[in-house]
């Protein structure tokens, strides 16, 4: 799978874009075509084919216009995919009903099961790098609620950043799998299960399981459980329950650990 970059575009070019600085002025009636359809129609053919099918070329076809027009309103491919970027963010940066409900664990479990669905929907992010992450108003804005998950709860600001950074990362690396399996299902026709009925006699007539009788038992558990070889959803979401688990580990040392500088502060006022 090919990685693409975000932000490798020039930066002021790129966050003027990204922040509507650069619509081109005009005069007259309304312009066919803005910033905001071009990136419609390339997300529209990254969802649907990935990001190998994406040109200026193949959007400007889907818009029914030339592709020298679109370079009036998005200067490269580059900061067309960083467009693209700020555009889907958008779909987790609202703040709902639910927000405020729970403690920092529900609203952590919510973000990270937010973005394993926008990933499950845009399976093309999983091809981009953000390690130069895309400054537009939606990726911002969605920085900004996923730390409000955590403020007011012990952490320093540093401490924040790397929690939401540390959920992030978890959540790209497992959606990965359900992603695959997504693309697998789509690419052969057959359900993980239909091709698990299928493999798994064959495999019982050449595997001996007193030579593996870990893999045999444990195996032969998770398939009967699963009706696969793996449950990716039911992966992430025990995944997520113990990463959740160690954030409330570290909040309760560091309770701990004010408490015993306040004791210890009071022992030498009174001594």
């Amino acid at each position: 799978m090919t990685t693409e970059y975000a932000s490798t575009g020039d930066p002021r070019r790129g966050i003027e874009l990204l922040w509507g600085l650069r619509e081109p002025a005009r005069k007259g009636p309304k312009p066919r075509l803005s910033v905001e359809r071009i990136a419609r129609a390339a997300i529209e053919i990254a969802d649907a084919e990935g990001l190998a099918a994406l040109s200026m070329r193949r959007v400007a076809e889907r818009l029914g216009v030339t592709a020298m027009s679109l370079y009036t309103y998005v200067p490269s491919k580059a900061e067309l995919l960083d467009v693209m970027l700020d555009t889907v963010y958008a779909e987790v940066t609202g703040r709902g009903d639910g927000d405020d409900e729970g403690g920092w664990r529900a609203k952590l479990a919510r973000v990270a099961r937010e973005n394993w669905a926008l990933y499950r929907r845009h399976p093309w992010l999983l091809q981009v790098s953000t390690r130069r992450p895309v400054l537009g108003p939606n990726l911002i804005a969605k920085y900004d609620r996923e730390l409000s998950a955590v403020d007011g709860i012990g952490l320093t600001d540093v401490e924040m950043d790397l929690v939401v950074s540390l959920v992030s990362d978890y959540v790209h690396g497992a959606v990965r799998g359900a992603v695959q399996a997504d693309a697998l299902v789509e690419r052969t026709g057959m359900t993980d299960e239909e091709w698990w009925r299928r493999a798994g006699p064959i495999l019982a007539e050449v595997l001996e399981p007193e030579r593996y009788p870990l893999a045999a038992r444990v195996g032969a558990a998770a398939g009967a459980e699963y009706g696969a070889a793996s449950d990716p959803e039911r992966s992430f979401e025990f995944g997520l329950s113990i990463l959740l688990d160690g954030i409330e580990t570290l909040l309760r040392a560091k309770s701990a650990t004010t408490a015993g500088h306040d004791s210890g502060a009071g022992t030498d006022a009174t001594s």
